[in-house]
């Protein structure tokens, strides 16, 4: 039997959360209203100071769906796919892609695993060569999407699906490796015989050094010199939030 690698994507691959910083794409497909992005701006400063608990990025992530109504998968590879230079690869981490390649010289296949939305997660796996991809499934009908998630990939669902896969393609669990930041995503990381530890939340690093876990930092960017596109509105608020939240602590101590 083989093995393969699975890759979680939000803060293991990516330094921040991959549908939050889709959001000024969305906007600028009419999918969402300036108030909703900078709703969006918010949630983004809260995923990247851990202020926001990752049940709550559940739900944020789920209710999500509902504006993608009458959107198309098409439409949504193509987004994505114009968003990937300017505001994707600057988000990548470089260690993760070197532990990708040194899983494929020992032979093994390699995929990117996320609660994000399928069609977003295969495209990032895509261009990055990975094998496949397993993500959030929304329900497509006549084409387009409905806004009701029909596979939810969190916490046990996450685990299960990777189970699903090794056994369609004769992966030994037992040989395989999982990377994730969480610890939503610890059924996830015990499916596997080799469950790595990455920029882990408290809790995930508590559990990792019960049980022996290894623990990865990344921080090296995987493309240095690359300028990330933003849309002024979100930054804007992220810097009037971030003062707020600074203002808030003062006030506190």
């Amino acid at each position: 039997m083989s093995a393969a690698a699975f890759f979680d994507l939000d803060r293991t691959l990516l330094r921040r959360s991959s549908a939050l910083a889709l959001a000024g794409s969305f906007r600028d497909r009419g999918l969402i209203s300036r108030r909703q992005l900078a709703q969006a701006a918010l949630w983004q400063l809260l995923f990247v100071l851990r202020g926001a608990s990752h049940e709550a990025v559940r739900h944020a992530a789920e209710d999500g769906l509902v504006i993608l109504r009458g959107f198309t998968p098409d439409k949504m590879r193509q987004l994505v796919a114009e968003a990937m230079e300017p505001i994707l690869q600057p988000l990548l981490y470089a260690e993760p892609l070197q532990l990708v390649e040194q899983h494929r010289e020992r032979g093994d296949c390699v995929y990117i695993v996320s609660a994000t939305l399928q069609e977003i997660v295969q495209a990032i796996a895509d261009e990055l060569g990975f094998d496949g991809a397993l993500g959030t499934q929304c329900e497509v009908l006549d084409g387009a999407y409905t806004g009701k998630a029909v596979r939810a990939l969190h916490a046990e669902n996450k685990a299960e699906c990777v189970r699903e896969l090794a056994a369609s393609r004769g992966f030994d669990l037992a040989e395989c490796t999982a990377y994730s930041d969480s610890h939503t995503d610890v059924p996830f990381l015990e499916a596997v015989g080799h469950p790595v530890v990455v920029n882990p939340d408290r809790k995930l690093r508590h559990i990792a050094a019960v049980r022996g876990w290894p623990v990865l930092e990344f921080r090296a960017s995987a493309y240095p010199h690359a300028r990330r596109r933003v849309p002024p509105p979100a930054w804007a608020l992220l810097a009037l939030a971030g003062a707020g939240l600074a203002a808030r602590r003062r006030r506190g101590s």
